[in-house]
């Protein structure tokens, strides 16, 4: 790994790999969110505000910018940042990649991002095409489309609705993402991974980045069995990855042991090579701290050996989203 890396990067991992000091731990932030409220995001500006897993949602209907991130992770030594796309309007998701760039220019963050597209639309192609030309070929690794998802209550295992992982034409437009090399974060809830599985199995050579650890919910016994059951029938699709981020349990303080079933279950069985963590953020300031989130990841692997905390933390990130 450290020939093909930057500077930087090379440096601070052997650092930590000297020291086995936590406070040098090399972090690429692979998922959190810039924004800027003078910019068209409706969910973040308008009311009413619109039915958020955690809740009302007011404290973060404001700036977040690079100083701010900067402010609110105290020493941790964040070196790289994915950023994915924060529901600008969808009646022009490119002009947000533009606005991200713009700001990497300014700031020398973010190094990537995950982009907003529609796969069901007429202009999922041409979306497509501008992602991966000049000038933001490079920056835009990946994108994202929420499916529509039921609730927990109302899925049922045929579903097929518009917009969903088994709709025809959203299909199209996923079938075309690996001739532009582009990557897919998948945000829905585990009750929906069985389409998940049909879509790694069915595009093989598309990446699936499963976002916040599919979603898990709550805590309880039964609901952390049966969301172990579905993220397991992931682990034998190889171009499955899981993004260990968005924990949040609604009402509730993100704590250590909180966590502590879901980070060890994700980390047990796709292994250390296929999970990444991140922060959400400011999404998921409304239950932790910046500071705090990423000690209770670090606290929650110190069991492992430095290579793994090392893979999970960073070099997993730098490979996916190519920040060599």
């Amino acid at each position: 790994m450290n020939q093909d890396l930057l500077p930087d990067l090379a440096r601070a991992r052997n650092e930590f790999l000297a020291s086995g000091d936590d406070r040098l731990m090399p972090i690429v932030d692979a998922h959190h969110h810039f924004w800027d409220l003078h910019n068209p995001h409706p969910w973040l500006t308008e009311l009413p505000r619109i039915p958020f897993r955690y809740g009302d949602y007011a404290l973060i209907c404001k700036n977040f910018l690079p100083d701010d991130y900067i402010a609110q992770c105290g020493p941790h030594r964040v070196l790289r940042h994915v950023v994915m796309e924060g529901e600008w309007t969808p009646t022009d998701p490119a002009a947000e990649a533009f606005w991200m760039q713009s700001l990497a220019q300014r700031y020398g963050k973010p190094q990537a991002m995950a982009a907003q597209i529609w796969l069901d639309r007429p202009d999922a192609e041409e979306l497509m095409q501008v992602y991966t030309r000049a000038p933001l070929k490079g920056f835009v690794r990946s994108v994202r489309h929420k499916p529509t998802c039921a609730s927990r209550e109302d899925y049922r295992g045929d579903w097929t609705e518009p917009g969903s992982m088994r709709c025809p034409i959203w299909r199209q437009g996923y079938a075309r993402l690996a001739s532009y090399g582009l990557m897919f974060e998948l945000q829905a809830p585990w009750w929906h991974m069985p389409e998940a599985l049909e879509l790694a199995r069915d595009f093989p050579e598309t990446r699936i980045i499963v976002n916040h650890a599919g979603l898990p919910g709550t805590r309880e016994a039964e609901t952390l069995r049966q969301w172990r059951a579905a993220m397991g029938q992931l682990v034998h699709c190889p171009n499955i990855l899981v993004k260990i981020s968005g924990l949040g349990v609604r009402g509730e303080q993100w704590t250590i042991e909180q966590q502590a079933p879901v980070v060890d279950a994700l980390i047990s069985d796709f292994g250390v090579e296929r999970c990444l963590f991140a922060s959400n953020h400011p999404v998921d300031a409304l239950v932790v701290g910046l500071e705090d989130l990423w000690s209770g990841f670090k606290a929650l692997t110190r069991k492992l050996i430095p290579e793994q905390r090392l893979a999970l933390f960073c070099d997993n990130a730098v490979a996916l989203y190519g920040l060599r």
